[in-house]
């Protein structure tokens, strides 16, 4: 008797690995966007000062990280690094690699949001004696972070589809594990299903919290 295109019962088997991979997946991709939202303001910051011994690196940085793909970077952290004494797990290198590629990119969301607040903010910053840290803390950075939440939001998703890459470097996150499974029970359709859907619905649920994010952050 032939095999069923889709083996619901298989399907129902596999189906707590591929939820453990992908809270596994999830766990990666906020604590590496948590990292990657510091890390792009601190570039962010840089790259605006007007001293050049912060925005030249900053900028060669950013330009540097945008202009290679992610899956080198990985290697160069995973494989390359060891030989000059910094060893780091899969786990680590992987979400570390991850999170600086995407600082670089929220770092020049952020510079478009700060560029956007009106001169006039800092002058007044200026007038009432505030120190740079409390002009960006207290007036300019609550007006810049509203309009680039959805571009923030755009950039964890496409964080969270990118985690596959990781599996270059042997981190077992939901598509390795998915392909694990199919390796082992010579059945891809089933696992590789159910991982796209996984990507499908956390996404989109992702991408809904988002937009509550940003209807709640509107100014009246």
């Amino acid at each position: 008797m032939d095999k069923p295109f889709f083996d619901w019962q298989f399907a129902w088997q596999i189906l707590p690995e591929l939820l453990r991979a992908s809270v596994y997946t999830l766990g990666i991709t906020f604590v590496a966007f948590a990292l990657a939202l510091v890390l792009g303001l601190v570039l962010a910051v840089m790259r605006r000062a007007p001293l050049r011994i912060f925005s030249w690196p900053a900028t060669a940085v950013i330009e540097f990280v945008r202009s290679t793909p992610l899956l080198i970077q990985l290697y160069f952290l995973f494989y390359v690094m060891p030989e000059y004494g910094l060893v780091l797990s899969a786990l680590t290198a992987g979400t570390l690699g991850i999170a600086l590629h995407y600082a670089c990119y929220t770092a020049e969301v952020y510079r478009a949001g700060l560029n956007a607040v009106p001169r006039g903010q800092w002058e007044a910053a200026k007038a009432l004696s505030l120190s740079p840290w409390a002009a960006y803390r207290g007036i300019v950075l609550p007006q810049a972070i509203r309009p680039i939440i959805p571009a923030l939001g755009n950039y964890l998703i496409a964080m969270f589809k990118d985690t596959p890459v990781l599996s270059a470097i042997t981190v077992v996150e939901l598509m390795l594990q998915a392909k694990n499974i199919g390796s082992q029970s010579f059945r891809y359709i089933e696992p590789i299903t159910m991982a796209g859907l996984f990507f499908l619905i956390i996404s989109i649920v992702v991408a809904l919290l988002v937009r509550k994010l940003e209807a709640y952050l509107r100014m009246p």
